[in-house]
């Protein structure tokens, strides 16, 4: 049986309901154990296979963990523990672009992380992973084909910039990321590859753009970018991503 992990955040806090309501679906609750911390997840069966679903924001608390203190070793290790046939990083970006406006999914190709944090599961003994090509071809491939039915030209091979958080960007920081080739910005990407490229495991990331980048809404590039609204716009794309999961498990169980 085919099984996917999946790494989601910003407007995804019904994601998880929605699949487990789904026909012929079963839901379970767990705790992952890692080096780093425990992570909560949800196993949900369907009749294509199984999702591992993990919030990257989770707590202990109940409170959601901001983006510059999210244990990404923790939630990228219960992720790999699974034995998954494949990861999908589903992450809430910033456009910069006319054509990708908010409310797009888009597909990922590659990512430009200049962040100074290290992110590494090899702190004691060097181990240098390849990232030539971060996502896996086929993966992203399949999200297209299956994302474009309902949404018509999806956006891929597109360049997320990693920035830190938890503040969003200044227009002037995002008119640099575009000269240096970005297309969408987001906070969580950034790691999740770094760290996935050290698992091995085949990878996709599917940008969900919930709102202009800072200065770059063509009617008012003055206008504030407000996190609610960010994860509301965020949350209008569930289905379609719900749908994605559906059709990938199917294609991997073939």
């Amino acid at each position: 049986m085919a099984r996917i992990a999946v790494l989601c955040g910003t407007g995804m806090s019904a994601f998880t309901s929605e699949l487990a309501l789904m026909q012929g679906a079963t839901s379970d609750a767990l705790r992952i154990d890692s080096n780093w911390g425990q992570v909560p997840a949800t196993l949900v069966g369907l009749p294509e296979g199984e999702l591992l679903l993990i919030d990257r924001h989770h707590s202990d608390d109940g409170s959601r963990t901001p983006p510059h203190m999210i244990e990404h070793r923790a939630n990228v290790h219960a992720a790999a523990s699974c034995q998954p046939d494949l990861v999908v990083s589903i992450n809430s970006v910033g456009t910069m672009r006319e054509d990708m406006p908010p409310g797009t999914i888009a597909v990922a190709g590659d990512v430009l992380d200049l962040a100074e944090r290290p992110w590494t599961f090899h702190d004691d003994n060097a181990s240098h992973a390849d990232r030539t090509s971060p996502f896996d071809s086929a993966a992203s491939e399949a999200c297209v084909r299956t994302i474009e039915v309902s949404q018509g030209i999806v956006p891929s091979g597109i360049v997320v910039a990693q920035c830190i958080g938890p503040q969003f960007e200044s227009p002037s920081e995002i008119d640099a990321l575009e000269r240096l080739g970005a297309d969408a910005v987001g906070m969580t990407l950034g790691p999740e590859s770094r760290l996935m490229s050290e698992r091995g495991i085949p990878h996709v990331a599917l940008s969900c753009c919930s709102n202009w980048a800072a200065g770059r809404n063509p009617g008012s590039p003055d206008s504030a970018i407000d996190h609610e609204a960010v994860d509301a716009v965020a949350a209008t794309m569930s289905e379609r991503l719900g749908n994605c999961m559906i059709a990938l498990l199917a294609e991997l169980g073939d």
